[in-house]
C-alpha cells in the first residue's frame, strides 16, 4: 500500500515539523503502563547513508484489537520500532519479540518537492509496482478522520497559522497549491508493507494494520500542520534538545499519567 500525502510545506520545513510532532505525539498516547519508550536516538553512518537512527518500543495493551488480546499473552503487545532517518528519505522497521519473523510493517518514505504524481517513486520492480495500491491522504478531508479522533483545534479546514499565514485549507486546496507562489508544496510517499502470519487471523490483522497506518497518518499530519506556529522557527539543534527531554518526561508519563490516546476501534 502506498500512501501520498500532500501539504503546504516544504521539504526543508517538514524535516523539523516531523520531529516535533513525532515527540508532540508520544506524549499524547502514553500513559497507564502504555505508550512509548526510547531506548536509542543517536547519529548513524552505513554504506554511505548517513542520518539519525532511533529505537523505540510501544507498549499498546489497549491499542490493539480484542481479538489479538484475547488471543496474545502480554509480551505480545509490545513492539519495536527500528528507524533510520537519512532525510529525505526515511525507513522504519517494527518488529515483535512473540511473533519474531511472522509479523513485520515496514514504512519506506520519500519527502519531495511535488504534487505527489511520481510514479513508482520508490524504485519497485515492474511485477511488484503493479501489486501497490495507491491511496491518497487529503488532511483537510473531515470524511477521512474517524470521529473519535476529531479535534476542532486539529482541522486544517479551521486554522490559520499566525506566523505562515498558511490555511484554513477549503475542499479545492491541493488544485489551488501549485498558482500559491507564497506557500510551498510537498508530498510524502509512503509505502508500507505488512506481514502477519497467524493462521485464521493473517488477512483480518493485515487489515487492520493498513486501517491502522492510514488513520495514523491522517492524523498526524493534520496535527503537524495545525502545529506549525509552534515550529517552525525551531532548527535541528532545538529538535534534538527537546527529544532527549522528551525522552525523560515519557519514561514518568507511562509511570505516572493515565492510559490516554488513540485505542483500537473494534469492526
Amino acid at each position: 500500500m502506498l500512501r501520498r500525502v500532500i501539504l503546504p510545506i516544504s521539504v526543508e520545513e517538514y524535516q523539523v515539523g516531523q520531529l516535533y510532532s513525532v515527540a508532540e505525539a508520544s506524549k499524547n498516547e502514553t500513559g497507564g503502563g502504555e505508550g512509548v519508550e526510547v531506548l536509542k536516538n543517536e547519529p548513524y553512518e552505513k554504506e554511505g547513508e548517513k542520518g539519525q537512527y532511533t529505537h523505540k518500543i510501544y507498549h499498546l495493551q489497549s491499542k490493539v484489537p480484542s481479538f489479538v488480546r484475547m488471543l496474545a499473552p502480554a509480551s505480545a503487545l509490545n513492539i519495536h520500532e527500528k528507524a533510520w532517518n537519512a532525510y529525505p528519505y526515511c525507513r522504519t522497521v517494527i518488529t515483535n519479540e512473540y511473533m519474531k519473523d511472522n509479523f513485520l510493517i515496514k514504512i519506506e518514505t520519500w519527502h519531495k518537492p511535488d504534487l505527489g504524481h511520481q510514479e513508482n517513486v520508490h524504485g519497485l520492480d515492474a511485477e511488484t509496482w503493479k501489486k501497490v495500491d495507491v491511496v491518497y491522504i487529503d488532511i483537510a478531508d473531515r470524511t477521512q478522520v474517524e470521529p473519535k479522533d476529531y479535534k476542532s483545534e486539529e482541522d486544517p479546514c479551521r486554522f490559520k497559522s499566525v506566523k505562515t499565514g498558511r490555511g484554513p485549507l477549503g475542499p479545492d486546496w491541493r488544485k489551488e497549491l501549485p498558482n500559491k507562489k507564497d506557500c510551498p508544496h510537498m508530498c510524502a510517499y509512503k509505502l508500507v508493507t505488512v506481514k502477519f502470519k497467524w493462521w485464521g487471523l493473517q488477512n483480518k490483522v493485515e487489515n487492520f494494520i493498513q486501517k491502522q497506518e492510514k488513520r495514523l497518518f491522517t492524523n498526524f499530519h493534520r496535527q503537524l500542520f495545525c502545529w506549525i506556529d509552534k515550529w517552525i522557527d525551531l532548527n535541528m539543534e532545538d529538535i534534538r534538545r527537546m527529544e532527549e527531554e522528551t525522552r525523560k518526561e515519557l519514561d514518568e508519563m507511562r509511570v505516572k499519567d493515565p492510559v490516554k490516546g488513540m485505542v483500537a476501534l473494534e469492526d
